[in-house]
């Protein structure tokens, strides 16, 4: 089943929907969990964005990785798996409005580490959300039920910022 791309302007609920998964999250993946974030689009202020909220979870260790996913599956998040072979497990809960997408992670994970730093640069340099925002809407029209282009297609960008945002922190 094909399913569209779409881009929405921000809603300022999205920070508390974060919030209510995190302490599901929190209660279901206690005793594995180092850190929470929230990351994507949905989490920088002012910014359009597919309406998923995308959570980085970080957990003690790789190890710890099955018995975390096997929580998140019993809740009810479908696993999507590792695409990118990068130590980051993929799941979406379906069940709610918006979505939740939630990865895990060992500690310092270079995709969790990228995605910090991009979300961080995003949220401190306006001028860069907007040109995103422009981009990810070009992007839906031109790929409006091909995600994997849609994604692929914002790569250069993200790369970009993130080289900007390691240059600004050294």
């Amino acid at each position: 089943m094909l399913t569209l791309v779409e881009i929405c302007a921000y809603d300022q609920k999205w920070p508390s929907d974060f919030t209510a998964a995190e302490v599901l999250l929190r209660t279901r993946l206690a005793k594995y969990i180092v850190s929470i974030d929230h990351i994507g689009s949905t989490s920088v202020p002012d910014l359009a964005a597919k309406p998923v909220i995308d959570i980085d979870i970080t957990v003690s260790s790789l190890a710890d990785i099955p018995d975390a996913s096997a929580k998140l599956i019993k809740v009810g998040f479908e696993p999507r798996g590792n695409r990118y072979d990068d130590d980051m497990w993929a799941f979406l809960w379906k069940q709610r409005t918006p979505q939740i997408r939630a990865y895990l992670c060992p500690p310092s994970n270079r995709t969790h580490e990228r995605r910090i730093l991009f979300r961080d640069y995003l949220r401190q340099h306006d001028e860069a959300a907007a040109a995103y925002a422009a981009l990810k809407r070009r992007l839906a029209d031109q790929f409006p039920y091909d995600g994997d282009r849609y994604t692929s297609e914002k790569s250069a960008f993200i790369s970009e910022i993130v080289e900007r945002a390691l240059k600004d922190g050294a």
